[in-house]
C-alpha cells in the first residue's frame, strides 16, 4: 500500500531564501531525467525519479503492488519506455548452445541513443525499443557504468529486454566490468556530475542508491565476470598469465566478485587474495595485455594464450574494456576486442560490435554493415 508521495525540489526555491536557496536550485539545474531508483527499507520501499526539468519526487510504499510498472527515459526524454519488476537470478556461466546469431558489444557507458541505433540498426529490436531478435543471443560484455547521463536508463533497458528476450527463446548475457564496481564502491572518478549532486540532494552517498537494498543492485550483482558462451571465453578486460596460473574456477570466480561487489575496493581486496587479484589490474576486469603490446599492459605472451584456449577448451577470447578504432582481431583471430569509441564511430559509420553467425565472426556498425573478421 501507498503510504506517502514527497515532491522534492520544485518548490524549494519557495522554501529556502538567500544563497542557499541559489545553491540548491543551481544543482537541480545539473539533473536530467533519471531512475527510478527502487530501494528497499526496513520500513518499506522507497522509489526515486527525476524528470526531465530536474525535479526530483519520492514515493513511499509498505510493498511495491503487484506487477508493478513505470516508465523509464533517457536524459533528454526522447526514448522512453515501459518496464516491470520482474523476478531474476544469476545467469549461467556456460552455455554450450549455439544460436544462429549472437551479437557481442561491450562499454555502452551511459550512452543510451548509442546502444538504440546500434541495436535497432542491427535488428535486435523493434521502433517501440522491444526484443526482435527472436531465439537469438545478445551479450553485453559490462561497463553499462559511468562516462554517460543515461546509466540508470540503460540498465532498465537491459533488464527489461532480458525478460523479452527469454520469453521469446533467445537471451540476453549481462556481465560485469571495471566500472560496475567503481560506482558501487564510492569511487566517482568518471561518473557524469549529475550523479553525485542527486545523492548530495538526497542527503546520501552515490554508492547508496545500489547495492543489495535496490532492484537495480540486485540484479547488477547477478551478472557474471567470466563466462564460456559457445565455444568462446567471453570477459571483460582480459586473462593472462596470472589468470592461468591462479587457475580459479569460474563458479567462485562470478560468485565472489559479485558478493563482494557493494564494498569498497581497498576492503574487497583486504578480504583475501583471491579478491585482491580478482579486482587487481592482472585480473579479469582490467587486464589489457590480451589487445595491447606496451609493456606497462604486460601483453600476453603466444605460449601463454595457447595454454588459455587448451585449458577453457576455447577457439577465441572476446573482450571489452580498451578501446580500439573498430571491433578488431588479434593474435590471428583468437582474441577480438570490441570496444570502440562508441559515439565516435557511430557518426563515422565504423565498427561497433561483433557477430557471429553461422560459424563466421564479423564487425558490424549502426547500418547493419558486415566486415568478415575470422571465420571458425
Amino acid at each position: 500500500m501507498k503510504r506517502a508521495f514527497v515532491a522534492v525540489l520544485a518548490i524549494i526555491g519557495f522554501v529556502i531564501s538567500g544563497p542557499a536557496a541559489m545553491g540548491q536550485e543551481s544543482a537541480r539545474d545539473s539533473l536530467s531525467a533519471d531512475g527510478p531508483y527502487i530501494l528497499y527499507r526496513a520500513d518499506g520501499v522507497e522509489v526515486i525519479t527525476v524528470d526531465v526539468d530536474g525535479n526530483i519526487t519520492r514515493q513511499s510504499f509498505d510493498s511495491l503492488p503487484a506487477g508493478y510498472t513505470f516508465r523509464v527515459t533517457d536524459h533528454r526524454g526522447e526514448y522512453p519506455f515501459e518496464v516491470s519488476l520482474r523476478p531474476f537470478g544469476r545467469g549461467p556461466w556456460k552455455l554450450s548452445d549455439t544460436p544462429r546469431r549472437t551479437f557481442v558489444m561491450s562499454d555502452p557507458h551511459g550512452k543510451l541513443d548509442c546502444i538504440i541505433s546500434l541495436l535497432a540498426g542491427n535488428g535486435l529490436i523493434d521502433e517501440d525499443l522491444h526484443w526482435s531478435y527472436g531465439t537469438d543471443r545478445l551479450v553485453v560484455i559490462g561497463d553499462v557504468a559511468d562516462r554517460g547521463n543515461d546509466v540508470i536508463a540503460i540498465c532498465w533497458f537491459f533488464y527489461r529486454l532480458q525478460q523479452e528476450a527469454a520469453d521469446a527463446g533467445g537471451s540476453v548475457i549481462m556481465m560485469l566490468g571495471n566500472h560496475e564496481p567503481m560506482d558501487f564502491g564510492g569511487d566517482l572518478r568518471y561518473t557524469k556530475p549529475k550523479y553525485p549532486i542527486l545523492a548530495r540532494l538526497l542527503g546520501v552517498e552515490y554508492r547508496d542508491l545500489f547495492g543489495p537494498q535496490s532492484e537495480l543492485g540486485r540484479w547488477i550483482m547477478s551478472w557474471n565476470t567470466v563466462c564460456l558462451i559457445g565455444g568462446d571465453l567471453y570477459v571483460h578486460a582480459g586473462v593472462g598469465g596470472a589468470f592461468y596460473r591462479w587457475n580459479l574456477p569460474f563458479e567462485l570466480i562470478n560468485t565472489r566478485m559479485s558478493e563482494v561487489l557493494p564494498m569498497r575496493n581497498r576492503d574487497r581486496k583486504a578480504l583475501s587474495d583471491t579478491l585482491d587479484f580478482l579486482y587487481g589490474s592482472y585480473g579479469p576486469i582490467w587486464y589489457r595485455g590480451l589487445v595491447s603490446g606496451e609493456a606497462r599492459r604486460h601483453p600476453i605472451t603466444q605460449d601463454t594464450l595457447d595454454l588459455l584456449l587448451q585449458r577453457y577448451d576455447v577457439g577465441h577470447i572476446i573482450v571489452g574494456h580498451t578501446v580500439l578504432e573498430g571491433v578488431t582481431a588479434f593474435h590471428g583471430g583468437r582474441v577480438i576486442g570490441v570496444n570502440v569509441d562508441n559515439s565516435h564511430n557511430r557518426k563515422h559509420h565504423l565498427t561497433r560490435a561483433l557477430l557471429i553467425e553461422e560459424g563466421r565472426y564479423y564487425a558490424v556498425n549502426d547500418e547493419g554493415k558486415k566486415t568478415l573478421l575470422i571465420t571458425e
